[in-house]
């Protein structure tokens, strides 16, 4: 008839299990300092904070069950197999794989002009939603680095690129990669990656912005800021070396756009 009422030393000892327990789930969150890219997104999506651009990436465990497309990939023809679920998330594949340029009666798909080193960090991103090296978040620092950073160097860093003759920012390529294939996030997450590098050559930044200059509409200001913002910040180099007034003299969008203003903010 009447509900019984806990004892005192019942309370008392549901109150501390899970005082405990609270204590305990506490402790093992904050032991871990560094979350990747995605891990972050994540994170910020089950806070309910709105990101500034919506997260285009494929989510990971999707199911894996659709046909699978075999990509030949350079001069050299260098195989590589996606599944075309995953490939369809990049609008330039999705018509690909709509029939439009497949290969009659095969999942067969030919892009004799990519760099294998590029479009192998593509299908990373696209299964993965990030590339090697992976976009950590430190936590504690709330800053952003590089996985492996102090391991890495400037070669790794960079891929030799046949159309321009000479040594180029990874980053870089693989942006305007990503800008053809309508990878709006992969753009973003490039251009971030780059933001960390250092030590890096005035003639690899300087042709690495002329590759970006030519393979971007005239509209993308904020790879134009970024690449401003790397050669201002090297600029004493780039006078000692010679490498901005030969870029000087040879003028065009290169000089108008970018080392203009860096000339004049810095005499």
């Amino acid at each position: 008839m009447f509900a019984r009422r806990p004892n005192r030393n019942e309370s008392f000892s549901k109150h501390h299990n899970t005082s405990h327990d609270k204590h305990r789930a506490g402790k093992a969150t904050s032991s871990k300092q560094k979350r990747s890219f995605r891990e972050h997104a994540t994170i910020v999506k089950k806070l309910d904070v709105k990101p500034k651009k919506p997260d285009h990436s494929p989510p990971v465990g999707s199911t894996l069950t659709s046909p699978i497309v075999t990509i030949c990939v350079g001069p050299e023809q260098r195989l590589f197999a996606a599944h075309e679920d995953v490939l369809s998330h990049s609008p330039f594949f999705a018509a690909i794989c709509r029939g439009q340029f497949l290969e009659s009666g095969s999942k067969r798909v030919n892009l004799p002009e990519e760099l294998p080193e590029i479009f192998s960090s593509v299908l990373e991103y696209l299964y993965k939603g990030d590339y090697y090296p992976r976009l950590l978040h430190n936590k504690r620092r709330n800053t952003w680095e590089l996985e492996e950073d102090s391991g890495r160097n400037n070669v790794e860093s960079t891929v030799y690129s046949h159309s321009a003759g000479q040594l180029l920012l990874k980053d870089t390529i693989l942006y305007c990669t990503a800008e053809r294939y309508g990878l709006d996030e992969l753009k973003r997450l490039a251009l971030r990656k780059q933001g960390l590098q250092s030590g890096i050559q005035c003639s690899t930044i300087l042709a690495s912005a002329r590759y970006a200059y030519a393979n971007t509409p005239d509209s993308d200001s904020k790879l134009r800021a970024h690449f401003l913002t790397l050669i201002i910040r090297s600029r004493t180099t780039f006078k000692r070396s010679g490498t901005m007034q030969m870029e000087m003299e040879q003028g065009g969008t290169m000089y108008a756009g970018t080392l203009s203003p860096t000339i004049s903010s810095s005499d």
